[in-house]
């Protein structure tokens, strides 16, 4: 078993540690990495880490979910636009 991931994040391969979740892979991958703006479009960055504030929602796989509440899988795909 490798002891990493490789998934893509807005088209670009990232390979990050297994177990990670998808919110350190968005970093990983350089960015906040998260769907929401607040209202003068500035992006929005995770806030809690344990899924209650709700602002790192991304399309994984192509359902929303919260990144700081998904494991990384091989092959998964993740949108950062809503």
């Amino acid at each position: 078993m490798s002891g990493e991931t490789l998934l893509h994040i807005d088209g670009q391969l990232v390979r990050v540690k297994a177990g990670s979740s998808v919110a350190a892979a968005l970093r990983v991958a350089g960015g906040v990495g998260v769907a929401r703006t607040s209202v003068t479009g500035q992006p929005r960055a995770p806030f809690c880490g344990m899924g209650v504030c709700q602002e790192c929602r991304v399309f994984i796989d192509g359902r929303r979910r919260l990144a700081c509440q998904t494991v990384c899988a091989e092959g998964m795909r993740v949108e950062t636009s809503e």
